[in-house]
């Protein structure tokens, strides 16, 4: 009963906030950055007892930290949606009928939205962030993982919320045991969307088991595909940022696929990820490329459970390919539709690359670890979809709308 309490609450706090300046929301963005920025300590301390909990070694440990410099970063997301437009109220359409009907199709939000997420207490703001600059109210289901971290900024945002007398159940954020999962997955007639943002298991659950519409984000298997006309000074860099740069996070490599006439620059291609620990499960010919050039302790032969792996750590696969189409059949047998890449100087092969991969970020030349709402200039995101319904790529501003028809008459009437 508790939880349908808490989703009627945020139904009625949907309707309030459809009254709010676009200025408020702006003025409560600008605050709550200021007051993440002026709470660091209590956050961090926070933050400490749920990292305590885990140990450091645990590829969620990087996601579920924050530091000063995270938060200034959070800070300046928000800030950036706050000077954002609003995407609400555009007329998206328009046109007069013939017997006069002035048909408009205008931008709204969703309402409700519920989020669901494990380790990442930055969602938390970013999620908040977001869904008030485009008039939604959010229910957050953290995980107990982060549930110290959370409750912290949650709190926060809360006392902002009230200093400018909105409704405070424009944010609810769940206890994170699984019953309070179960509520969220049925709260039909409260939640009008719900957004599972994790693990392939995570999304999977939620797919499965949910009876309200669903936008999957979150897992990401990633690949590059070095060509036979590759540039290895390229190659080299965008390698070791995709894979090093934060390996916990959704737009990391788990898996470079190479040309066998390019394996003799394979060494010089791995050349810098040692220096981050990188663990390679290697294909044959690759394995014997590397031999003898990569350190013995972190090359070991590839299985075929090392292709279609989320590492979410400094673990990558390899694969060798005879040609560009291998490559391209690779991708299409184990991708899942987030981001990925390709390093050739054949314009040819960077066109049919773009036209013929399926995914929602297709990158030419540069590293996958540009999958990100900020990255694209986009402000903050909620995740990124890698389904093709309504949203695909980083879910920001735009993609947490919808759309109504607002059709204006002077007494017309439909012949019968």
């Amino acid at each position: 009963m508790q939880y349908r309490e808490k989703f009627e609450q945020a139904l009625q706090a949907s309707r309030k906030l459809n009254l709010v300046t676009e200025e408020t929301i702006n003025q409560v963005l600008m605050a709550v950055a200021d007051e993440a920025v002026k709470e660091t300590n209590f956050i961090l301390k926070e933050n400490e007892k749920d990292l305590q909990r885990m140990a450091p070694f645990d590829p969620k440990y990087d996601r579920l930290k924050l530091t000063a410099d995270r938060i200034e970063g959070i800070a300046s997301d928000m800030r950036s949606v706050a000077s954002m437009a609003s995407p609400l109220g555009k007329v998206l359409s328009e046109t007069t009928r013939p017997n006069g009907l002035q048909i408009k199709r205008v931008s709204v939000p969703f309402g409700v939205i519920g989020i669901i997420y494990e380790a990442r207490p930055n969602v938390t703001f970013d999620v908040f962030s977001l869904c008030l600059k485009s008039g939604n109210v959010c229910v957050l289901k953290g995980g107990s993982d982060a549930a110290d971290s959370n409750e912290a900024i949650v709190s926060i945002i809360h006392r902002v919320l009230e200093s400018f007398n909105i409704d405070a159940h424009v944010l609810t954020l769940l206890p994170p045991g699984r019953e309070a999962t179960g509520e969220l997955l049925n709260a039909q007639g409260y939640v009008d969307l719900l957004i599972p943002r994790g693990s392939q298991g995570l999304i999977n659950y939620v797919r499965e088991n949910a009876t309200i519409p669903v936008i999957e984000t979150g897992a990401g298997i990633c690949h590059t595909y070095f060509d036979e006309f590759g540039d290895e000074e390229k190659g080299r860099e965008i390698i070791n940022n995709a894979k090093t740069r934060r390996p916990s996070v959704c737009n990391a490599l788990d898996c470079l696929i190479i040309h066998e006439s390019r394996l003799s620059d394979l060494p010089y291609l791995a050349e810098l990820l040692p220096e981050s620990q990188v663990e390679i499960f290697a294909d044959e010919q690759a394995m014997e490329a590397l031999e003898e050039h990569y350190p013995e302790d972190l090359l070991k032969p590839a299985t075929e459970e090392s292709f279609g792996t989320e590492f979410l750590d400094y673990k990558m696969a390899i694969k060798t390919v005879a040609s560009f189409e291998e490559a391209l059949d690779h991708i299409a047998e184990y991708s899942s539709k987030h981001s990925e890449a390709i390093i050739s100087e054949n314009q040819e092969h960077l066109d049919l690359f773009r036209k013929l991969v399926d995914a929602s970020s297709v990158y030419t030349n540069a590293s996958t670890a540009f999958t990100d709402g900020a990255q694209f200039g986009l402000g903050a995101e909620i995740g990124i979809s890698t389904q093709k319904l309504h949203a695909r790529g980083p879910m920001a501003l735009e993609e947490l709308t919808s759309y109504k028809w607002l059709i204006e008459g002077d007494g017309q009437i439909r012949p019968k």
